[in-house]
């Protein structure tokens, strides 16, 4: 009886687990799984099984997209690393996605390599490599064409998101393509069908400043692309703010919410609605109703415990300093650097909490390299002398780091820092070049700055000025960043983007 039971015993072993790798063949998705079966036999996935500690430890591509839909980085990364790490190159892109959402210089430098790496084989790493080429800072012209015929070779293998970021480098970039015009070219996209069309259109509403202007077309396009890109339920809530439609409103939440609960809606789409309708900027606000939506999505979502310490911090009356911190914990404990950069402004500036230029500093330092105005905080608490005394070259190195990725009122500080000659000799003529810089960017009191510099100056060190002042600008980007421009670089969250 144990002589028959054994080999019996190992067979059922056996299938048991080449049923495991049938079930996680399944799991994997489009290019993975057709590279599954063209790398790999049965006898080989079977081996792959046996070799692994049984179905619970499979990776799970399903799992990994589900991880992501709720902020958790940690798992997706896991299970993509274990696919990783059996050659699939499509998981090798799903880490190089997770590390361009960290914002950290080195991770997106990696990213890069890996979407290099593959771009040869996968129209999901064109695209993919062709976005991040378009916000990358600095970014030569030879990139930029290359970003192009990228984005045009993974539109032709049927990739998505690839038209709004054309439409962006051809906007951002006039100069390296003077034979597109940018409109004509969307509008020519409009005209085949392309769902994506409409979206560029909305993008360059925003980057030519004429939004406002189209709040109606913006409307119609969206609403058409509703049920396909949930990015609309942003410029919706947008355009219902900014004309003071409520009853519009309400029916778009309503609408959003229902399609969180199937599935359909992700919890980043609702975090970004719920901070339209806290945003004072585009009309009357409803803190009540995005506190009641952060709410609902942030023990699933935790970049929204974030979000409502925010919410509470433009709207006292929403709650305490305890319920700050505890939103801010949750935060913190989730990893979210927003959370280090929003503890840190609280020490920073002494409302809610006594001020702390310590406490500040090392919540700020967390947040370095993820959360821009962090640079900029730790650069005004250096050049104000916060800590005992001025460290002027530690704040010209936050702050003009601060400045090159797009803070407001970075370049004005510079130019304090250069004029006041506080903690080191007074530099009138790059206190003139970054006055320049904040007078340009409408920065209020950079106009009085940027004349009481200038008078001094000889005709020579004027010139000069300005020469300086095209240099810098040539090393920055100039395209403000936007609620399209953003979605551009991102991929939906979901099962399809594998």
């Amino acid at each position: 009886m144990t002589l028959s039971k054994t080999p019996q015993s190992l067979w059922e072993r056996a299938c048991s687990r080449k049923q495991c790798v049938s079930q996680h063949m399944h799991q994997l998705t489009g290019p993975l799984r057709e590279q599954a079966r063209s790398h790999m036999g049965t006898a080989a996935l079977l081996a792959v099984a046996v070799s692994l500690a049984g179905c619970a430890g499979l990776p799970d591509q399903r799992l990994a997209n589900e991880a992501l839909k709720r902020g958790d980085t940690v798992t997706a990364q896991q299970n993509y690393q274990q696919l990783a790490d059996l050659g699939y190159s499509e998981a090798q892109v799903g880490l190089a996605d997770i590390q361009v959402t960290t914002r950290d210089p080195e991770q997106i430098r990696q990213a890069e390599a890996t979407y290099r790496a593959a771009a040869d084989t996968s129209p999901r790493a064109q695209a993919r490599l062709g976005r991040l080429l378009v916000a990358k800072p600095g970014v030569t012209e030879a990139e930029q064409h290359e970003a192009e015929g990228l984005l045009k070779k993974a539109f032709a293998n049927g990739e998505g998101n690839t038209l709004i970021p054309l439409a962006m480098l051809y906007l951002q970039y006039p100069h390296s393509f003077p034979n597109v015009n940018a409109q004509q070219q969307i509008s020519k996209w409009q005209a085949a069908g392309y769902p994506e069309a409409g979206l560029a259109q909305v993008l360059l509403y925003r980057t030519q400043d004429t939004y406002d202007q189209h709040l109606d077309d913006v409307e119609r396009i969206c609403k058409a692309a509703l049920n396909t890109t949930d990015i609309c339920y942003v410029e919706l809530a947008t355009v219902y703010q900014k004309k003071a439609e409520p009853e519009k409103q309400a029916q778009l939440l309503k609408q959003m919410e229902a399609g969180y609960s199937r599935g359909t809606v992700t919890a980043q789409r609702v975090d970004s609605v719920a901070r339209v309708l806290g945003d004072a900027s585009l009309g009357k606000t409803d803190e009540k109703t995005a506190q009641a939506l952060l709410e609902k999505i942030a023990p699933g979502y935790p970049a929204s415990w974030v979000s409502l310490a925010q919410l509470l911090y433009d709207f006292p009356e929403l709650g305490d300093v305890d319920q700050m911190m505890k939103y801010l914990d949750n935060g913190r404990a989730a990893d979210q650097p927003r959370a280090e950069l929003l503890l840190g402004k609280l020490y920073y500036e002494g409302k809610w909490v006594p001020a702390d230029a310590k406490a500040a500093e090392a919540h700020f330092e967390k947040a370095v390299g993820k959360e821009v105005a962090a640079d900029y905080y730790l650069g005004q608490i250096y050049r104000r002398g916060y800590l005992g005394k001025v460290y002027p070259q530690k704040a010209l190195d936050h702050l003009l780091t601060a400045a090159r990725n797009g803070q407001n009122s970075a370049d004005f500080a510079i130019a304090q820092l250069f004029s006041q000659g506080k903690g080191t000799k007074p530099d009138p003529l790059n206190a003139y070049v970054f006055s320049q810089l904040a007078k340009a960017q409408d920065t209020p009191e950079a106009t009085d700055l940027a004349t009481q510099l200038e008078a001094p100056l000889t005709p020579e060190q004027r010139a000069e000025g300005q020469r300086l002042v095209q240099q810098e600008l040539a090393a920055r980007g100039t395209l403000a960043q936007s609620t399209l421009q953003l979605h551009a670089l991102q991929e939906e969250d979901g099962e399809e983007s594998l």
